[in-house]
């Protein structure tokens, strides 16, 4: 059975992100192990000049490495991710390297009808950089007016948006098996972002 780590993008207490994410690690669990990981608690990027990860971010970065696969449930704040997603990211993309190559599978949920996707296009952005290169699949899940989407159980209470959703996750457990073969120019890519400095340009 593939395993999956789904990260939280948001430090909010009370979050149909990380109800979606849950309720994703409940149904799927026939089809994968899904671990939900919080990234509320890393501490601020500051650049340190000796490339010294806090501990934290190394045991993300080592469930990240040891999965087939990573779903990013995202929220939407002025147009883009929160900032505690971006510093996250900003860790696991300074001296270490666990998103390269690695499949990911975007979701969002909003109280609008947008559901996150401008905010989603922004980690796309991101999840492409020198320093990241993660392979993310084409299609994203959007979960629009998502406080009225779950019921008192948290399950997904409208069967398109279920089939939806069902039919985006075996594209991507497909998607997570062929890009597992894609493996010719792995060290290459690694020695580009080891070596890739903004500063330098």
């Amino acid at each position: 059975m593939m395993k999956f780590i789904a990260i939280v993008g948001t430090n909010s207490a009370k979050s149909t992100n990380r109800k979606l994410l849950q309720y994703m690690q409940e149904h799927f669990a026939d089809k994968a192990e899904i671990e939900l990981v919080e990234i509320k608690d890393i501490p601020v990027f500051n650049k340190p000049a000796v490339k010294v990860v806090p501990e934290r971010v190394k045991e993300i970065a080592a469930k990240i490495d040891a999965a087939d696969g990573v779903i990013i449930g995202t929220p939407e704040y002025d147009h883009s991710i929160p900032a505690v997603l971006m510093n996250a990211l900003a860790w696991l993309s300074y001296g270490i390297f666990p998103l390269l190559n690695k499949p990911v599978m975007i979701t969002g949920a909003s109280f609008g009808t947008l559901g996150s996707s401008r905010a989603q296009l922004q980690l796309r952005q991101i999840l492409n950089a020198p320093e990241i290169k993660a392979n993310v699949i084409p299609e994203e899940f959007l979960l629009s007016h998502s406080l009225q989407a779950f019921d008192a159980d948290g399950q997904l209470t409208n069967p398109e948006t279920v089939a939806k959703l069902e039919a985006l996750f075996d594209d991507f457990r497909l998607f997570v098996k062929i890009t597992s073969k894609l493996q010719n120019a792995q060290a290459l890519l690694h020695k580009e972002a080891e070596n890739f400095d903004w500063e330098s340009l």
